[in-house]
């Protein structure tokens, strides 16, 4: 299994018990839906390990205590400390024809209501405050906040997202 054929969960933030318990903090909006996994891959060392999960649990909103297969004492624990947890793109629940994850609109195009083809999606940066697409049209960078009331209609058969983007926006970019 490689990274690009799974999506991030979450991060081991740190150790629950003297017994090999972990706690992974999830980048989720549903963490309900990953209080019972049956494994998950580790990035250890830029390979991703498979451990499968012997209990669960969610303890406050986003933080999921696990125990894993193998991992018994303090030690084992430690050394999966501060590490990226990952589940194949399959375990991703199913969204309706209007919502998207951001790794499949990559590549999709771009195209806005008063300036028409604004480029292709080359990726969505959800790390900052507010999540936002970058564009690339014709070598230029455009940036639109991923806002509900910006995206129009999204054409996951043709891989089109249509914007209606506030005015002046767009033009911000394509001037020299």
């Amino acid at each position: 299994m490689t990274k690009d054929q799974c999506f991030y969960l979450g991060h081991i933030v740190s150790k629950f018990s003297f017994k090999g318990e972990l706690q992974i903090k999830l980048d989720t909006d549903e963490p309900e839906l990953y209080e019972n996994l049956e494994s998950i891959f580790v990035d250890y060392r830029n390979k991703l390990i498979p451990f499968f999960v012997e209990k669960s649990n969610l303890q406050k909103s986003n933080l999921l205590r696990v125990k894993l297969e193998e991992v018994d004492e303090e030690a084992d624990a430690d050394d999966l400390l501060k590490r990226d947890v990952y589940l194949p793109l399959a375990d991703l629940p199913k969204l309706g024809p209007d919502q998207f994850y951001y790794h499949e609109i990559i590549g999709f195009k771009a195209v806005d209501e008063v300036h028409g083809e604004i480029g292709s999606i080359k990726f969505v940066n959800d790390q900052s405050m507010q999540a936002l697409f970058f564009i690339d049209f014709n070598g230029r960078e455009i940036i639109i906040p991923v806002h509900d009331k910006f995206i129009q209609n999204i054409d996951k058969k043709e891989q089109v997202i249509y914007f209606k983007t506030p005015e002046g926006l767009i033009d911000m970019y394509l001037e020299d």
